[in-house]
């Protein structure tokens, strides 16, 4: 698989002040990336470089081949008043296509086939005239991630797709996540989910105090000491323990 992204030696951060370094990793075609790291580690910063927005203060980010910033499709973190935006779920979806439009005030024909083959290969072509504020949280991460592949075919960017979810609905999204992967998507995906990283990516970068502690495949991370602390962490109790406390 040739390469997509290369972040080399990479510092972050904003007005000369460094929020993360040591960054080393790179992004191959059709890989499932996860980024693992506790709140404040970088990885917002590291978003939104990835995304072309503030450029690294040491070290380079290269986009290879015919990759280019808006090849990148962004699914970020919802907020309340997103949630009760007023607008049909088509409409919803055909707003990945804006970029695509710069001046021009319309959609074009292959734009509009675009977004109603990218609901149906969402599941979610039954629900493209319901207002998006009446759906369940499952059902609205569905329509952005429609959303988020209309504007970019090649690459998605998720950050902490899940959050809020029912189990079910968690479930549910991870699958159709990894249903895009298996396509031919690749997918960078932001989590604090250590059991669906280790499930579900094909590699793992985990940011720790602000600097990079591992970068590789997601077997190699499971044996590594990094891992292995972290696993620990998430998962205390091994099996055929009792707990002390009855």
């Amino acid at each position: 698989m040739s390469d997509l992204l290369n972040c080399k030696d990479t510092a972050l951060g904003y007005e000369g002040n460094t929020v993360v370094s040591g960054l080393d990793f790179r992004i191959s075609e059709g890989s499932y990336l996860c980024i693992l790291g506790e709140n404040g580690s970088g990885k917002s910063t590291l978003i939104k470089a990835l995304l072309g927005l503030n450029k690294p203060i040491s070290g380079t980010i290269e986009r290879l081949g015919d990759i280019k910033v808006g090849d990148i499709g962004y699914l970020p973190q919802q907020t309340a008043i997103q949630r009760d935006f007023p607008a049909s779920v088509r409409e919803i979806v055909m707003s990945g296509c804006l970029p695509k439009c710069g001046l021009r005030p319309f959609y074009t024909k292959e734009e509009k086939k675009l977004a109603e083959s990218t609901m149906s290969r969402l599941g979610v072509t039954e629900l493209a005239n319901r207002c998006y504020r009446e759906l369940s949280g499952g059902q609205q991460q569905r329509v952005l991630l429609a959303r988020a592949l209309c504007a970019a075919q090649k690459v998605l960017l998720l950050d902490e797709p899940v959050t809020g979810l029912d189990p079910k609905a968690q479930l549910d999204l991870y699958e159709l996540i990894s249903e895009l992967n298996t396509s031919g998507v690749t997918i960078i995906m932001v989590s604090h989910d250590f059991a669906a990283a280790t499930k579900y990516a094909s590699h793992i970068l985990h940011i720790g105090a602000h600097h990079q502690l591992f970068f590789g495949t997601t077997a190699d991370y499971l044996a590594s000491d990094v891992g292995k602390l972290f696993a620990e962490r998430d998962f205390p109790e091994k099996e055929g323990t009792v707990n002390s406390n009855g």
